[in-house]
């Protein structure tokens, strides 16, 4: 998510990295390739259509009904007929009193910090007690996913990056994290409300507490926390959750591009940061003017970023908590559940190629209507990592210092260095290298779990598994879970494809849809997904420019007969991708965030590919959120 236009192709698993087939790995080649091609594949194309393994049925009428949109690209959004869809919030816009008005061409970290961030991804809605005249309040929680100084910034291009200078690093900092914002809805539409006592600005350098197993270790110890528990900021927040108890949690996905400089030779940390492609392929200048992110003059920075932060949207003084127990790795996603037996099991990806899928359990049982009791669950729990077999049964493998070969003979000291290195430990255990796993999302109503696997062009014929079965996949793939009896902590499941994307018109692609998917319906590089109140799957997309067409959002039937059906409901504005859906709870409205509006990579400032929202000469592009509604007040999609 962001960046991806431009992405080199990431790879930083030593499994995948140019090593021959081993022979466990050809058996189980042979052994995918035969149940897949024989009765599995059957079963899992009847499945796409509705037919075996459709799941419960939902009563009649609950169908999508919205005429669909066109599969095109250009320079603003487009929505069904007979809905509106309006900005809510842009970058710059205000929060508070106080904010300045946004003034692109003299930007300041101070201004910034008091403005909607950029390059907004995901959404939390929590509703709020209703207003004095009985109108519906919320708070919406909005990641800052990462600040790109050439679509932001003036005057870069002759020189870019070198002309990017500290000022300009801090304007970046304040964009980044998140912004909470109540809102109120009057006359169908939701407002901002300024000022506001829920109203805060969360950047890359607010003060954050390490909480969990690896608090304190000596590996998140730096020069200026030499206790390693406390750290400046969180960045590269994708996808995210809201919890049963009202928290919002954010994921730290490609922590790896804020970290210049040369390690020290023979430094102890180098394999562990070089299996998080740190050092890599930085992609901000930060390391030139903060130490913290110069790996030459501080080595632990990096191993305190990875994380998922826990933010008490309710108190805009209070600290966020990157929760170490849930694991440290490029995390995509962070929807929680509440299993039968009150347990919390919070699913989460690893967006790069052949990385991982992982589940936390926690210790502690959710005591519903006790925040205070459940405010520090995520405190302490099992993390667990998929294993996806070939026949259809899932392994949730744990991840437990002193189990299997997490032990002392491989490296590991303790609970802490399996959750600092969480990749390391997967490895080990065996876990299955999927097409980069992004948002992950649990209907609580039905035991499904969607997984959202966005594409894998370094993929070889001779590297596919059952669960990613094709070769340079760049067009990607959503995976069902099936929890048993809806027991979400379960250390067993079983998996099916819903749909593998791309065009089904081409043979050679290897897709499969419903076949009452229309030709505006079929998509590529699914991502961001949301489930809305009557359980149907919305998926948005990042990558879908492949296939021709802009990145958008398609709702989809995961039970009956229309079963893998995809249907195209939103386009963004070229160069822009969708992130974030999220429902409020009535229905009636359906939030999204475009971000990188006119940027493909190559794009600047003063030439974008569009100026959307705005489109005036004297403002950038500027990603926002957008409010849809059906214009009869009804809900969205039916």
């Amino acid at each position: 998510m962001g960046f991806k236009s431009s992405d080199p192709d990431e790879v930083s698993n030593p499994r995948m990295l140019n090593a021959p087939a081993t022979i466990g790995d050809l058996i189980e080649l042979r052994i995918s390739r035969r149940l897949f091609l024989g009765g599995a594949a059957a079963t899992a194309v009847a499945g796409a259509a509705g037919c075996a393994n459709s799941g419960p049925s939902r009563a009649p009428g609950a169908s999508f009904t919205f005429a669909e949109i066109e599969r095109a690209m250009d320079d603003t959004h487009h929505a069904p007929a007979g809905y509106a869809a309006d900005v809510l919030l842009r970058w710059g816009d205000a929060l508070f009193e106080d904010s300045p008005p946004f003034d692109p061409m003299h930007q300041t970290a101070a201004a910034q910090r008091r403005q909607f961030g950029v390059n907004n991804d995901f959404i939390g809605f929590i509703a709020l007690d209703p207003a004095a005249d009985g109108s519906a309040r919320a708070l919406l929680c909005v990641n800052h996913e990462y600040a790109n100084a050439k679509m932001m910034f003036p005057g870069v291009e002759p020189d870019y990056p070198a002309l990017l200078t500290k000022a300009h690093c801090e304007v970046e900092m304040a964009g980044h994290g998140s912004s909470i914002v109540e809102i109120v809805k009057r006359d169908g539409k939701w407002r901002p409300v300024i000022p506001s006592k829920f109203n805060r600005r969360i950047t890359a350098e607010t003060p954050m507490s390490l909480t969990g197993p690896a608090a304190g270790d000596d590996r998140l110890k730096t020069h200026e926390d030499p206790e390693g528990r406390t750290v400046l900021g969180t960045v590269f927040n994708c996808a995210g959750g809201i919890t049963a108890w009202g928290s919002y949690l954010m994921a730290e996905e490609n922590f790896h591009n804020y970290f210049g400089g040369e390690l020290p030779d023979g430094h102890a940390e180098a394999p562990t940061l070089k299996r998080y492609s740190v050092g890599s392929s930085p992609r901000f200048v930060w390391g030139r003017y903060f130490d913290r992110f110069n790996l030459g003059k501080e080595q632990h920075e990096a191993n305190r970023f990875g994380w998922i932060v826990e933010v008490d949207p309710f108190d805009p003084t209070s600290t966020p908590k990157k929760r170490t127990a849930l694991g440290r790795f490029k995390h995509e996603g962070a929807e929680s559940v509440i299993a039968p037996d009150g347990r919390v099991v919070l699913y989460s990806g690893d967006d790069e190629r052949f990385e991982y899928v992982y589940k936390f359990v926690s210790d502690r049982k959710y005591v519903d209507g006790d925040r205070r009791a459940n405010i520090d669950i995520l405190e302490s729990g099992t993390l667990h990592v998929a294993r996806f077999d070939a026949d259809g049964t899932l392994q949730w493998l744990r991840l437990v210092f002193g189990e299997g070969p997490l032990t002392a003979e491989n490296g590991f000291r303790s609970q802490a260095d399996v959750l600092i290195e969480t990749r390391r430990a997967a490895d080990l255990l065996g876990a299955t290298p999927m097409d980069r796993p992004e948002d992950v999302e649990a209907d609580h109503r039905t035991g499904r779990v969607y997984l959202m696997l966005t594409n894998n062009n370094r993929r070889k014929a001779d590297q596919v598994n059952a669960a990613n079965p094709r070769a340079d996949n760049k067009f990607g793939h959503i995976i069902e879970i099936i929890e048993p009896d809806g027991d979400f902590a379960s250390t067993t499941s079983r998996w099916d494809f819903l749909v593998k994307c791309g065009d089904p018109a081409d043979p050679a692609v290897g897709a499969t849809w419903n076949p009452a998917t229309t030709k505006n319906g079929w998509f590529g590089s699914p991502d961001n997904c949301a489930i809305d109140p009557s359980g149907r799957l919305w998926i948005a997309t990042d990558g879908n420019a492949e296939t021709g067409a802009a990145d958008g959002l398609w709702a989809m039937e995961t039970t009956g007969p229309l079963r893998g059906a995809g249907r195209a409901f939103f386009r963004a504005p070229i160069g822009g991708e969708v992130t974030g859906p999220r429902f409020a709870d009535d229905g009636t409205t359906l939030f999204l965030s475009v971000q990188h509006p006119g940027d493909d990579g190559t794009t600047f400032f003063e030439r974008p590919l569009t100026r959307w929202p705005d489109f005036s000469h004297e403002m950038p592009a500027r990603a926002s959120v957008l409010q849809i509604n059906k214009i009869d007040g009804g809900p969205i999609g039916s």
